[in-house]
């Protein structure tokens, strides 16, 4: 894609893995450190991408399912975090996640980025 395009980004986090594991591992007071650490450089990236940054969007939270039958259950997935980027293709959208803290500093382990079709 040549033209500027939107990308969904979702981050995501195996809530049973070994990630999650050493986090639940840390105190409560190393837990809050890292969170500090961590906010204050999610901060630093958002500033540093805020030209790219189309809708911030934000973490997560428990997920339903709806089957095709009408039932409705609780489930677990790894989608953890979203925002949507504009970027003048899927490469240089995917890359504007390298080293992100949410990986370097919190628990999730990769960056799911995808073009909204239709967007400009």
């Amino acid at each position: 894609m040549s033209a500027e395009t939107h990308y969904l980004a979702v981050f995501t986090s195996d809530k049973t893995g070994p990630r999650w594991r050493a986090w639940r591992a840390m105190s409560e007071a190393q837990q809050a450190e890292t969170a500090r650490l961590g906010v204050a450089a999610v901060a630093a990236w958002e500033e540093a991408h805020r030209d790219s940054i189309v809708y911030q969007g934000g973490p997560l939270g428990p997920t339903k399912r709806i089957g095709d039958d009408g039932a409705v259950t609780d489930m677990v997935n790894l989608l953890t975090v979203f925002m949507v980027v504009r970027a003048d293709s899927h490469e240089t959208a995917v890359r504007l996640f390298e080293n992100h803290p949410h990986m370097s500093i919190f628990v999730c382990d990769g960056v799911e980025v995808m073009p909204v079709l239709g967007s400009a």
